[in-house]
């Protein structure tokens, strides 16, 4: 889609920007709920959204931390709708708990790797020479690092822990944000809109941030979704190999690693966990499909 560019220098007008456009155009929203992929992303994210949310104002059925001694692995009943674990918890307050701390997680680490990455990306293909090859070559180093191993790596150097696992996501996904808001800025610093902005004498951070950073909201907005299902994935991981939250709090990870030993005589404490992983991820992904198809005018336009 075509970008305003302005008649001269001297008339130059703001730019109407493919973000500004498409979260204007009448219907946007509606058009991701009759999107397949965004209307179930969204449902499955709303009933994970609602479970963390009764979990973290302590709306369970019953406190997370309660034993009921005489109910150990106890199974599926009217009593404990997801049975109990291995000290008499309950199976289904432990999971909303739990996936309160996965989603403080997430929101947490992807906001700051958003924060840090845009900011990487856009200064670096904005300012392009030394500084772009600087940065870009840093992101690489990163890049080298498989996902988990380099998290690991973060959480081993700073110690386990919740908000140290917040810190060493955000370090994994920072580089792919910087990427994701570099290309754009490539093409965009180009086009006629900023060169006449730099006529009538705006600052390079005003350019930056008033005309070129609000042309990659949409792509970002995708990669952001995208990115919260990746950080639950690892901070999945990392709390299995107990490096994440660390008990009695619960996490789904610390949930799998702690049933493994009792997955042939109580296998709900291994199904329950994993398939709220399974759909909290399901529901990310879907959702950035469906974000993409609304949101990329390609697709919008169908």
């Amino acid at each position: 889609m075509p970008l305003s560019t302005p008649e001269s220098p001297m008339t130059a007008r703001p730019a109407v920007t493919v973000t500004e456009h498409e979260f204007h155009q009448p219907g946007w929203l509606s058009r991701l709920v009759r999107n397949r992929s965004g209307f179930v992303g969204l449902i499955l994210i709303g009933f994970f959204v609602l479970i963390s949310v009764l979990g973290t104002v302590g709306l369970t059925p019953y406190p997370p931390l309660e034993q009921h001694a005489i109910d150990r692995l106890t199974g599926p009943s009217a009593t404990y709708p997801l049975g109990t674990d291995l000290f008499g918890r309950d199976l289904a307050s432990r999971i909303m708990k739990g996936g309160s701390n996965s989603l403080r997680v997430a929101v947490l680490s992807v906001s700051l790797a958003t924060l840090f990455g845009t900011l990487l990306g856009i200064t670096a293909g904005y300012a392009g020479g030394w500084v772009d090859n600087v940065l870009m070559r840093t992101m690489d180093v990163f890049f080298a690092f498989p996902t988990l191993l380099l998290a690991l790596l973060v959480v081993v150097a700073l110690g386990p822990g919740l908000y140290n696992t917040v810190l060493a996501i955000a370090v994994v996904y920072t580089p792919i944000f910087a990427r994701v808001s570099r290309g754009p800025v490539l093409s965009l610093k180009e086009m006629e809109f900023v060169t006449a902005a730099r006529c009538l004498g705006l600052s390079n951070w005003r350019i930056l941030f008033r005309h070129i950073l609000p042309n990659t909201i949409a792509p970002l907005i995708v990669q952001i979704t995208l990115a919260l299902s990746w950080s639950l994935i690892t901070e999945a991981g990392l709390s299995f190999l107990g490096l994440g939250t660390q008990p009695p709090e619960p996490s789904w990870g610390l949930m799998l690693s702690e049933s493994r030993s009792l997955a042939e005589i109580a296998p709900w404490l291994m199904v329950f966990p994993g398939l709220s992983i399974m759909l909290g991820v399901l529901g990310f992904n879907l959702l950035g499909d469906g974000m993409r198809d609304v949101l990329d005018p390609r697709f919008s336009r169908r």
